[in-house]
Formats: C-alpha cells, structure tokens, sequence
C-alpha cells in the first residue's frame, strides 16, 4: 500500500515537484475545469504557487486554458501510456483475463492497492450493460470491492491495522459493510478460503468475486476478479463456477510476471 512519503526527513525530496503534481491530480469527473481559486483549495496550495504550477504545466502542454478556467489535455495521457507499454502488462495479464472474459461473458480486471483505494491496471468488459463502469485507471475504495478485500487481506498485520484505524468507511448502499470488525473478520476469512465476494456493497445490483496473485516469494501482487450483474448469476452461483477459472488464471499471470520481475517490483512499489 503507498505511504506518505517522509519528505521532512529527506533533502533529496522536491516539494515543488510535489506540488506540480497535486495540481495535476486535483482534476477529476467532477472538477474537470477549475478556476485559479478552486485550484488552490483542493490543493491546498496558496493562490499564487498555484497559479505558478498552472503556468508552468500550461507551458508543458500538461493543462489548458478555456476563458478563466484551468482543464487537463490530453499530454497527460504520455504517462499512463508510458506505464502500460514499459510494464508489458497487456501481455502478462490481458489474455488470460480475455480467457475468463470469454468462458463466463463477465468483465474481468487486474487491481492493485493505491493508498486506500484499488487502481485497475487492466480490465476486459463485458458487452452488457452494467450499473458501475469500470476501466484502465478506475479506482474504488477498499472495502465495498472484493478486488479491495482480497488485496488487504495479504498485507502485513500492521498495514491491515494502519487501514482500519485511519479508512473512512461510509455506506454506499443498505449492504456495504463499515464495521471494522466485521471487516477485519472478513479478512481472515479470506485468507483462509483464498477468495472474496460482494454484492450489491459498492452499488447496487453487482456481483464480484476476486482472488489474488502472488509473486514468486508468495507476497501478493495484486488480484483479478469477474464482475456482473446480480440479474444474470447468483453469488453462490457465481463463487462456484468462476473462482476455478480466476484461479486458473491468476497462476498463469503468476508465470508471466517470473517472466517480468520489474513488472511485480512496479506494482507493488519495491
């Protein structure tokens, strides 16, 4: 799970870059343009290290303009594109995800832990319509999602604690689970089964069900999982016939990342 880094206690550490990239993460889809103002308090920067970062990104070719307001371009997207094509994560992980895809019609994904959410690094959609979008870059928080449960379950003792002393967890339907220690239950189970499920937690009308990868020391990596709707497949339904094949696949993607050790040391951040 990425730590905060201890930037007081390290001369090498630029807080102007630092500030830079705040500036870029504060768009989103519902701050896709900001004026200066709205700039520097999401950032919490101050009005005029704000402007500077703005202007020295509209200048890269990272941020726009339109009248008063600041948007992203799409330069943005050399990074993203830059980690998929170094990682070869298409080839480690998306055919074998394409497999599960195929055999059972769900969407299927690859997640990994980013702070107290789950990043998708890769997903194959499913043709039907479903109530929550997903995709390449998505995030969820933790603990509605069986890709977030399973992630968490493999951490270290003091990462699982740290999350659970310091996660807001907020009701996103009647069915998500914010008890901490029913969570912290549910985690031991996993561990135990060496799968999760979840419905209608994250919203409604979803089911999911995720197992994780492991490197070649038996750390997880990150976890894949199919998800559907509650109107095609039952959970049980779905625990039975798709963790054999998610199973199948998460040891296929196990051999591919031996292939590509860099690729496991990115997505775990060591």
């Amino acid at each position: 799970m990425a730590k905060t880094p201890r930037k007081e206690q390290d001369p090498e550490y630029l807080s102007t870059l630092e500030r830079g990239l705040s500036v870029l993460r504060a768009f989103d889809q519902n701050r896709p343009e900001m004026k200066l103002s709205e700039v520097a308090e999401v950032t919490g920067l101050s009005p005029a290290v704000a402007r500077r970062c703005l202007n020295t990104l509209e200048k890269l070719g990272y941020v726009g303009r339109h009248g008063r307001s600041f948007l992203l371009r799409p330069e943005v997207l050399m990074f993203g594109s830059a980690f998929l094509a170094s990682m070869n994560l298409e080839e480690a992980a998306a055919p074998h995800l394409q497999a599960v895809r195929d055999k059972t019609g769900d969407s299927s994904s690859l997640a990994v832990l980013s702070g107290h959410e789950i990043l998708y690094l890769v997903h194959v959609s499913t043709n039907r319509q479903i109530r929550l979008g997903a995709g390449v870059g998505t995030r969820f928080p933790i603990y509605p999602t069986s890709l977030g449960r399973v992630l968490l379950a493999y951490q270290p003792d003091e990462v699982i604690e740290d999350y659970l002393e310091t996660a807001n967890l907020e009701k996103l339907t009647e069915h998500t689970v914010t008890s901490k220690s029913k969570l912290r239950k549910s985690l031991k189970q996993i561990r135990s089964c060496g799968y999760d499920s979840a419905q209608d937690e994250l919203d409604y009308g979803i089911v999911s069900v995720a197992v994780p990868v492991f490197d070649n020391e038996g750390q997880i990596a990150a976890a894949i999982n199919c998800s559907t709707s509650t109107t095609r497949v039952s959970r049980e339904e779905l625990i039975e016939t798709r963790v054999p094949l998610l199973r199948q696949a998460a040891g296929e993607i196990e051999v591919a990342l031996r292939r590509w050790p860099f690729l496991v040391h990115s997505i775990k951040g060591s």
